[in-house]
């Protein structure tokens, strides 16, 4: 998250995910949530006792807790880029709008750095000279890191694909907007376009996807914004169509991200530019017989 509009679409992610624990994974995501948590339980065990840890792109902070799980004694920091994130767990702390290639840290200050689905979204490079900086000379890194070729990836294009129905094929912001002007002249029918798109959106997507939520949400905007006036039907179109042009964003940071990680030498040569040596990686899948979502990885200073 280089830019700050990013950075407000994380924080607009993180706010909404006070109400939802799945955020950008796939149906049936408590199993890779399971795969992850396991992870950051076995790593947490080989910590010095009391270590300070520093966990980058925190979000819900949910590494911190799983580290917390195992080691009560060791002392969690989190940083994340996003202006808004939820309260963190007790023996944490967070802060918030911080990037990951300035950390306000002095130098050696961390016995352990972590980062799940966070640091290939940044300047590797300026990353791992900030983590070689604040990192003890004996500390160790452990990133959970996504895939070109998992399933997080292939979720999040397909959600890409039905907000672009919504949005760009069916028009229905710009189409219920049209609308509300006609409203002005003493119009209030409401397009059958718009009255049939949720339907359409759930044949064609399925009950829960991005097309039924979005074209839903529009036409409940319509049909219950006539008891309402112009201006706040019209303020709430745009609350939704901001909300999903956020999502857009994050998802193509996503897929900065895996074809940052599927160059396997680019993403090593960062590493190395930065003062960090890759000792280990690994593939990380929810069971043997499917694909794997994610690498984890374990890091050290070079020198």
């Amino acid at each position: 998250m280089n830019k700050p509009d990013e950075a407000a679409a994380w924080g607009d992610f993180w706010a909404a995910e006070l109400k939802s624990t799945a955020g950008c994974l796939p149906s049936g995501y408590l199993g890779i949530d399971a795969a992850q948590a396991k992870k950051w339980l076995e790593f947490a065990k080989t910590l010095p006792a009391k270590s300070r840890l520093l966990d980058l792109a925190t979000g819900d902070a949910r590494v911190m807790r799983w580290i917390l799980q195992a080691r009560k004694d060791v002392k969690p920091t989190g940083i994340d880029r996003a202006p808004q994130l939820p309260i963190p767990p007790k023996g944490t702390k967070v802060r918030a709008g911080v990037s990951m290639e300035m950390l306000p840290f002095r130098d050696s200050a961390f016995s352990a750095v972590t980062s799940q689905f966070g640091f290939e979204y940044g300047d590797t490079s300026k990353i791992s000279t900030e983590i070689a900086r604040v990192l003890r000379p004996d500390g160790r890194v452990a990133i959970l890191t996504h895939r070109q070729d998992g399933p997080i990836l292939a979720h999040n294009l397909e959600r890409l694909k039905q907000l672009s129905w919504v949005l760009d094929d069916q028009n229905l912001i710009e189409l219920a907007k049209r609308s509300l002007s006609l409203r002005v002249a003493g119009i209030s029918a409401i397009p059958a376009k718009i009255s049939l798109a949720p339907e359409e959106g759930a044949r064609l997507f399925g009950a829960t996807s991005a097309a039924w939520e979005i074209a839903e949400a529009v036409r409940q905007s319509i049909t219950l914004g006539q008891r309402d006036t112009v201006a706040n039907v019209r303020q709430l179109l745009d609350q939704i169509a901001a909300k999903a042009a956020n999502e857009r964003g994050r998802i193509a940071s996503l897929q900065i991200a895996c074809a940052r990680t599927a160059d396997s030498d680019g993403f090593l040569r960062e590493i190395s530019d930065g003062g960090l040596t890759q000792l280990s990686i690994q593939p990380v899948a929810e069971a043997k017989s499917i694909p794997p979502f994610a690498d984890w990885r374990i890091l050290a200073r070079t020198n």
